[in-house]
């Protein structure tokens, strides 16, 4: 079937801001989606009100309009441009809300615009809980025993009926919100009042709860000739009771039989054809018994999700391209697959690596918060890693979550040591960010892999997986580097073990194990095709492993690497994706080959299309410079993907890697406090009275000295990390007993803190000679709140001329004493009319 012809201009909603369980993953999908209905010759107008996405740049859509995401303020933009069409299925929870709002306040019908991508029929049956128990009955597929409440009263009456334990699912939410488990009728009512609340359409499903099943998820789709495809299968390693996105996954399935396979894809097809989703991606979750089979429905959801990004990144195909191009009539034979150019989308991908996400979470910025995961998604990004083998791909995620952790094999210090066996239990059987580590300690420990499958319902297929790296380690451990010949080394390489984790595990200087590795297993790099190398991939999209010969096809081109931002997280989020995209696009410009590392897969610049030559690769200094190694740059960016990269600025500068930009030096300079303040003495530019400690004694001298407050905090952080505002000598003296890595090298700094002052930031552009400043923001809020976390507006409004021309001097005369290249963003406080310099980044 051909394009639509009878539509003209189509309208697309984004998801908003970025919120715990809506992502950026939705501006990667939003974003392909104008891209393609532009190269398809339709006028695209695009509604989204986050400024930190590559979605609201002004060159991806038509007519962009960045204003609130509400039914009046869209219903204004439709009846100003009057679109032939509206696009909800890319947005998010978000877009489909708003969309049927629309469609039931009668605005779509009014304007004739019409619901492309799913029809709203389809939209209610599948995000309605009760419509979809109905419609999953009528085609005979089981779902959990359940009823459907809309008030406190009836919810407790349906869950007596069924019996504990329940689990409520309020209708219309993203990311499990207002859901949760409940064992007793206490809890029970506190869960359904939330839930209740949640819901939009003030429902709940009140479900018997099937904690400790398998799940597994089925990324699909189909188009107007009803050829259906299966895209990529995901397995969770956690058992049901722990949302997906909060589960570590895989990619494919890997305890499925091919029979047990065969009956899931038949199943959700006939959710897809019987939901009424016409056109487009949707996911279908199931849960499986261990014991008996049993196979139940869980949920659909007619639009992309996170599960849509990563399955799109995990096999190379374009779920949210694809998509768009469905909504405006192909059909999946008649659009090419980019990454082959030979097979049409409707050739299902088939992978021979293996793919495996893990959650970031950020309770550590949420004191007092439960750390226990449940059905509600806590997580605040992910990360996403690809091997030959899972025990490869897990042990490299675990290193791109850039938590200080070099993989599973924890090595001579194994955090849960001094445990105690009940605590250490508790720790595997309940879900928590650290369960995974808590697994090590009793594999460790010589706990059985039956005794963990039976209390944790973890599958026994995964725990064998993990116990097979333990066992390397301890035979590492107890041998040395010595034990290590060439066959070994493969094995241990093709387990995910990385220098850093060898040399640890056997006490051995890093740079010797490094020179071993190099000869006897030298890393080599495959490519993703999405048809498990049956037809050669035009497109370079590549990940490490140990095997005979790499993929990665040389060029004469100049080239340069840009360093990605690794997972959200609170404090970096897309906005440093943003400005990686933006690089790769202007070295594209200029004639340059872009090449891109990253590990996240919810973002724009892992898009197989954006640079020259992808890396899906941790963002560690051992795998960077494998990839330098490889690929022989001209230079290296690491100014654009926020703290990530520049924490490894001065270790690629003395591994001799050429970095482009600002120099390592001077990155260091205005990121280590102590030197900062030099420069600035050196400047005449004043800054709060402050000093610096390395132990808690001169600490609180430092503080006395000073006079409270004072705010304390380490240096190359980023978003605000580990600062605190101390009043008293008790706070000052607890934060150097619980601060980690200050040292003598990188001390803490400690200033006066500067009561009742404005607070200023400005960003700026420099060639190392002129300095163009591009914005000057005032904080609402007083100096003492973040930068990230204050509400802001530009120009300033309250600031004096003098006040003004003076920070626009001290800006100009800090970015050419640091020799700046590119960017620089700096922080004033404004008190009684003199201007102190916080900081610069």
């Amino acid at each position: 079937m051909p394009r639509r012809d009878d539509l003209h201009s189509i309208l697309v909603i984004g998801s908003g801001p970025i919120v715990i369980g809506q992502a950026c993953e939705f501006d990667y999908s939003g974003t392909q989606a104008c891209q393609v209905l532009r190269e398809e010759g339709y006028r695209v107008i695009l509604v989204n009100s986050n400024p930190a996405t590559i979605m609201t740049d002004p060159a991806t859509a038509d007519a962009t309009y960045v204003e609130p995401l509400d039914v009046a303020v869209l219903t204004d933009i439709l009846e100003r441009e009057r679109p032939d069409a509206l696009l909800p299925t890319l947005g998010g929870q978000t877009a489909l809300n708003l969309t049927m709002e629309l469609v039931r306040a009668g605005v779509t019908d009014a304007l004739g615009v019409e619901v492309i991508g799913a029809r709203p029929e389809a939209i209610d049956t599948a995000e309605n809980r009760e419509l979809f128990k109905i419609a999953m009955t009528d085609i005979g597929l089981a779902v959990p025993e359940s009823g459907f409440a809309h008030d406190i009263d009836e919810a407790v009456a349906i869950a007596k009926s069924i019996g504990w334990p329940i689990i409520v699912r309020p209708s219309f939410i993203l990311g499990g919100a207002g859901t949760g488990i409940a064992h007793d009728e206490a809890t029970f009512r506190h869960l359904a009042g939330e839930g209740l609340a949640t819901s939009p359409i003030h429902e709940i499903l009140v479900e018997r709860s099937i904690a400790g099943w398998k799940e597994f998820e089925l990324e699909v789709m189909r188009d107007r000739a009803d050829n259906c495809v299966v895209v990529c299968t995901i397995e969770n390693m956690d058992p049901m009771g722990v949302h997906t996105g909060d589960s570590i996954t895989v990619a494919p399935a890997q305890t499925l039989s091919d029979w047990e396979f065969q009956a899931m894809r038949d199943d959700a097809f006939a959710v897809l054809r019987r939901v009424g989703v016409e056109t487009g991606g949707s996911n279908v979750q199931f849960a499986v018994n261990p014991q008996t089979g049993e196979r139940l429905v869980i949920e659909m959801n007619p639009r992309v999700s996170r599960s849509s990004a990563l399955a799109s990144k995990a096999t190379g195909f374009p779920i949210a391209k694809i998509a768009a191009r469905l909504a405006v009539g192909y059909t999946l034979d008649e659009i090419p697959n980019d990454i082959t150019r030979l097979t049409p989308a409707s050739f299902e991908p088939v992978i021979d690596y293996v793919v495996t996400k893990i959650p970031r979470w950020a309770f550590e910025k949420l004191p007092g918060a439960s750390s226990r995961l449940g059905t509600r998604m806590q997580s605040v990004g992910e990360v996403m890693a690809i091997g030959r083998t899972f025990s490869e791909s897990l042990q490299k995620a675990i290193r791109s979550l850039e938590q200080g952790r070099p993989g599973f094999a924890a090595g001579p210090s194994r955090e849960f040591a001094e445990v105690s066996l009940p605590e250490l239990w508790d720790r595997c059987v309940n879900a928590t960010p650290e369960r995974l580590y808590a697994l090590h300690e009793a594999l460790w420990r010589g706990i059985g892999v039956d005794d963990l499958a039976q209390r944790t319902r973890i599958d026994r297929w995964f725990l064998d997986q993990l116990a097979e790296i333990v066992a390397t380690e301890r035979w590492l451990h107890h041998g040395g580097i010595d034990v290590l010949d060439d066959r070994s080394w493969r094995a241990v390489r093709q387990l995910g073990f990385s220098d850093q984790q060898v040399a640890s595990i056997t006490r051995a200087p890093l740079a010797e194990v490094a020179a071993q590795r190099r000869r006897a297993a030298p890393v080599t790099y495959k490519t993703v095709d999405t048809c498990g190398a049956e037809f050669a991939a035009t497109t370079p999209y590549h990940y490490a492993t140990t095997e005979d010969e790499s993929e990665v096809a040389t060029s004469p081109r100049d080239r340069v690497i840009i360093l990605g931002s690794g997972p959200n997280r609170i404090g970096q989020g897309i906005e440093f994706d943003y400005c990686c995209c933006h690089a790769s696009f202007a070295l594209q410009g200029f004639g340059h080959e872009s090449v891109m590392v990253n590990c996240n897969p919810e973002t724009v610049s892992t898009d197989y299309d954006t640079s020259d030559r992808l890396y899906f690769e941790p963002l560690t200094l051992e795998e960077v410079l494998n990839v330098v190694d490889e690929e022989k740059p001209d230079g290296v960016i690491v100014q654009f993907g926020g703290q990530t990269p520049l924490n490894l600025a001065l270790p690629l500068k003395k591994a001799g890697v050429p970095i482009i930009g600002t120099d390592p030096s001077n990155i260091d300079l205005a990121e280590d406090r102590k030197l900062f303040g030099r420069l600035l003495d050196s400047l005449g530019i004043p800054s709060p009275a402050n000093g610096t400690a390395t132990n808690p004694e001169e600490a609180r001298d430092l503080a006395r000295r000073l006079g409270f407050p004072v705010l304390v905090r380490p240096s190359y952080v980023l978003g605000g990390r580990a600062m605190v505002i101390a009043y008293d000598e008790d706070t000052v003296r607890q934060y150097m007993r619980e601060a980690v890595n200050y040292s003598q090298d990188r001390p803490v700094l400690i200033d006066r803190f500067l009561e009742d002052a404005i607070e200023v930031d400005v960003d700026a552009l420099s060639d190392g000679e002129d300095v163009l400043i591009a914005g000057i923001m005032e904080h609402i809020e007083e100096a003492g709140v973040h930068s990230g976390d204050s509400s802001c507006v530009l120009p300033p409004h309250s600031l004096p001329a003098p006040v003004i021309e003076t920070i626009k001097n001290y800006t100009r005369r800090l970015a050419r004493a640091l020799n700046v290249i590119g960017l620089m963003n700096t922080q004033y406080a404004v008190q009684n009319g003199t201007v102190y310099v916080l900081e610069v980044n």
